[in-house]
């Protein structure tokens, strides 16, 4: 599975990142958060990678849903990689 956004060019970082925040974004495939603590992950007993815009493969940690008062998603990519939240959008 590959992923790739134009926003991973962005310099953002993870210490001014407020997790709460995504930015949606239509070149995503799937949801993808930093933020462990969004969710109780589902750990993968495989290795699996996304690829970003630099053609740089980072690792996918798990998967499972992130709810909040204001979103629901299901099936979020946790990379701990990322400097941000990157909602897909279609």
């Amino acid at each position: 599975m590959f992923a790739s956004s134009s926003v991973g060019q962005l310099s953002y970082s993870s210490s001014s990142m407020l997790y709460f925040e995504w930015i949606l974004d239509s070149t995503v495939s799937h949801h993808m958060s930093p933020d462990s603590l969004s969710f109780a992950y589902v750990p993968l007993s495989f290795s699996i990678h996304v690829m970003i815009i630099d053609d740089t493969f980072m690792p996918i940690v798990g998967v499972d849903s992130v709810i909040t008062l204001h979103l629901s998603l299901s099936n979020v990519y946790l990379i701990s990689n990322l400097t941000l939240n990157l909602a897909f959008v279609g």
